[in-house]
């Protein structure tokens, strides 16, 4: 994860993010205004510091599930977010209690980060770096994501994704190592992200 940055830094990095990854955003005004996704992402970071307070979880989970009814994104509170996390559309997209998710993430809409287990302890996802998640897909239990790996459409991932791999199909298997590119239509096989 990044080092410190101001709330401000942080708001007109979360629009610029929106802005580079989103071929349909016009303006900052508008991913403000408009984008689910980014909402969420705001929300959670204040209901992740205000979970670090034991007597403000309950409000902290209240805020989570009024911002999940506005969004149709759900992000436990307790969640780790890296910066610069894009999630596009937002529409369906879940993010466990243990799930961890590194810097410049773009997670696509219908994606969960969820468990396999109900038991307590890390049973959520870890996405390094970079890992971009396609449309549907669904990571589940205390997995690994290397940085730069890629999950397809509709992937069932529920074993650790290496380091610049691409990750598709139920069960998820690993279909190459390509040279990872920040944007989807320079990767190997965008067709798998949509």
């Amino acid at each position: 994860m990044s080092g410190p940055i101001n709330a401000w830094q942080l708001l007109r990095e979360d629009l610029q993010v929106a802005r580079n990854r989103d071929p349909a955003a016009r303006s900052s005004l508008e991913v403000a205004l408009l984008y689910p996704g980014v909402h969420a992402v705001w929300a959670h970071r204040l209901t992740h510091r205000m979970w670090r307070n034991p007597a403000l979880r309950l409000p902290a989970r209240i805020i989570s599930q009024l911002t999940r009814s506005a969004t149709g994104v759900e992000i436990h509170p307790a969640a780790t977010l890296g910066r610069r996390l894009f999630i596009d559309h937002g529409m369906g997209v879940v993010i466990g209690e243990t799930a961890v998710i590194g810097d410049d993430v773009t997670l696509f809409h219908n994606t969960t980060l969820g468990g396999r287990s109900m038991t307590h302890g890390k049973r959520h996802p870890t996405l390094g770096n970079r890992v971009v998640v396609g449309a549907g897909a669904k990571v589940l239990g205390a997995v690994w994501v290397g940085d730069d790996a890629q999950i397809g459409a509709n992937a069932v991932v529920v074993k650790d994704v290496p380091e610049g791999a691409v990750a598709v199909g139920v069960p998820a298997k690993i279909k190459s190592r390509p040279q990872y590119s920040p944007t989807v239509e320079h990767c190997e096989d965008p067709a798998i992200f949509i």
